[in-house]
């Protein structure tokens, strides 16, 4: 960052009025090559072109300053912890560091009251450009109190205790502190109150309540950096800072390490309580009367959507309209959801809730569920394809997915399928409707087809009139229509039957399985063979010669 111009001159006057650069000379009591002794010769040499310099060079030169003097505090740091080093000479620069720094704190003490008068003053287009120096002078006086506490600091690390200017450090980062403090505070108080008046003004004056707003909010940043800062020299220096870490909470949001300080959370918790006895006493009558109402009103809700799902079950079940189960369910269901949905938000507009946000952040949030579930969203248009086409119900058997078994359960996302082993499989929707699917019992009658073969030294008419005999003499079996029993394949070992009767289709395994059992009974006792595959071996000896 490129130090103010004054900011540069301050620095060069007290370098001046040093007794070190008072003849702009090298130290003679020190030898050349001590890195401290070389640094102050450069500030030296600066300090004379600089005298000389104008323009860009001017501009140059007390960057390369500012620079310069950091390069020597960073040595002074290091010789601090040196025990080699000259201590007196040591001690000599920290004190013209705290020259320095005592005549730059009350300079830019000053600075900044006249900044912030002008600020006050003046013009709308000139606060921007004030704005930035403001900040500038800020900056560097919080600066200059990190570098006053650690002058102290080294002066004790060398044995040169300064108790006196300790309690005065103190003193003075307190009450820096608490201006800063008051000023976030203050700060606050306008911004609220610039939003208070953008929403009730006319547009004809928002653009200058909209620009204060603007200059408030960038000198809160300012003043909540400050006060960051000098709580972070407060902890050294040993001050309570508990309180003003509360207020950088509530001013800015940050989670930090602090917060897992108990003093820190204290106070917040008093705070914020403090807050919550003030809020009820001013507001608790009307609000639990709106609490009331809002309780009432969702209790009627519940009602009627109690009241609309008993309504609709009794429509959708009647004969007339042939309703799958799943069509039933889903108008049941989302009829109640519905008026409950209704009732919520009128229950949320009594307590005072705008619901424009609230309907607007339920669209948005309805594009990005869109693409985050994608496969779920196909799921459900499968479920609906599924409900208007009903290729199948509930109880019905079905091969559909990959799947064989009873269906069991459905929705609009998935279908569960019961095996005939008692496995309970769920099927996504969208693998069901984009596969072939059979509904075996969607029929109430079915046809069971078997095959029945006898040998080819059997009586054919005979076996036929026994298979009608067998049949026709289920209990299961239809008489409309007829069953078909005739020859059909002269196979290779066997002349085989078709066997087709007729039966509901509830009846279908029993009379399969019946029927089986029967035709393998009695072909055994009208001696009628059932041929099985077979295969002679016939060996020929030969005769040994002798």
């Amino acid at each position: 960052m490129r130090s103010p111009y004054w900011l540069s001159l301050l620095f060069i006057l007290v370098l001046q009025a040093s007794p070190s650069f008072a003849d702009e000379k090298p130290f003679p009591d020190t030898p050349v090559v001590n890195p401290i002794t070389v640094l102050n010769n450069e500030l030296v040499e600066l300090n004379k072109r600089f005298k000389e310099a104008s323009g860009d060079d001017k501009e140059a030169l007390q960057l390369q300053l500012f620079q310069k003097n950091s390069q020597l505090r960073e040595k002074l740091a290091a010789a601090v912890r040196d025990d080699k080093q000259d201590k007196a000479f040591i001690i000599k620069q920290v004190q013209i560091q705290q020259s320095y720094n005592k005549q730059a704190n009350g300079f830019l003490d000053s600075r900044i009251k006249q900044l912030s008068d002008n600020l006050n003053n003046a013009k709308d287009e000139e606060k921007f450009a004030l704005l930035k120096e403001y900040q500038d002078a800020q900056s560097h006086l919080d600066e200059m109190f990190k570098e006053r506490w650690q002058n102290l600091l080294w002066l004790q690390a060398l044995g040169k205790p300064d108790a006196k200017a300790v309690q005065t450090t103190k003193e003075d980062i307190s009450h820096r502190i608490e201006l800063l403090a008051a000023s976030v505070e203050y700060l606050n108080q306008q911004i609220e109150a610039d939003n208070s008046q953008l929403n009730v003004s006319p547009e004809s004056e928002k653009a200058t309540i909209q620009l204060s707003l603007i200059v408030h909010q960038r000198r809160l940043a300012i003043a909540t950096d400050s006060l960051r800062d000098m709580v972070e020299v407060a902890d050294k220096a040993g001050i309570e800072t508990a309180e003003y870490k509360r207020q950088l909470f509530q001013a800015t949001g940050d989670v930090t390490q602090d917060l897992l300080n108990t003093k820190v959370i204290i106070s917040i918790v008093s705070h914020w309580t403090g807050q919550l006895v003030d809020w009820i006493g001013e507001n608790a009558p009307q609000h639990i009367f709106q609490l009331f109402v809002f309780f009432i009103i969702l209790l009627v809700a519940r009602s009627l959507a109690n009241i609309a799902r008993k309504v609709v079950k009794r429509a959708v079940s009647t004969k007339n309209l042939k309703f799958s189960q799943l069509m039933q369910d889903f108008f049941i269901s989302m009829s109640a959801k519905a008026v409950w949905f209704i009732g919520i938000l009128i229950a949320l507009s009594q307590i005072g809730l705008d619901l424009t946000p609230i309907l607007t952040g339920f669209g948005i949030a309805g594009v990005i569920i869109g693409f985050a579930l994608q496969d779920t969203l196909s799921n459900f248009a499968a479920g609906m394809m599924l409900l208007i086409y009903r290729p199948f119900d509930v109880g019905d058997f079905v091969q559909a997915g990959g799947v064989e078994g009873k269906v069991s359960h459905m929705s609009l996302v998935n279908t569960t399928i019961r095996t005939f082993d008692n496995q309970i499989i769920i099927v996504p929707n969208s693998k069901i409707w984009g596969d072939v699917i059979k509904n075996v019992t969607h029929e109430r009658v079915r046809r069971v087809d078997m095959v029945f073969g006898i040998g080819y030294s059997d009586d054919v008419e005979f076996a036929e009139k026994v298979l009608t005999d067998i049949v026709t003499s289920h209990p299961a079996v239809l008489r409309t229509p007829e069953p078909i029993i005739k020859v059909h394949t002269l196979n290779t070992s066997s002349v085989d039957f078709v066997v087709r009767p007729w039966v509901k289709t509830d009846d279908y395994w029993d009379a399969y399985w019946d029927i089986t059992k029967e035709v393998k009974l009695r072909f055994d006792r009208e001696g009628i063979s059932i041929p099985f595959p077979q295969q002679d071996v016939h060996l020929h000896m030969v005769k040994e010669r002798e």
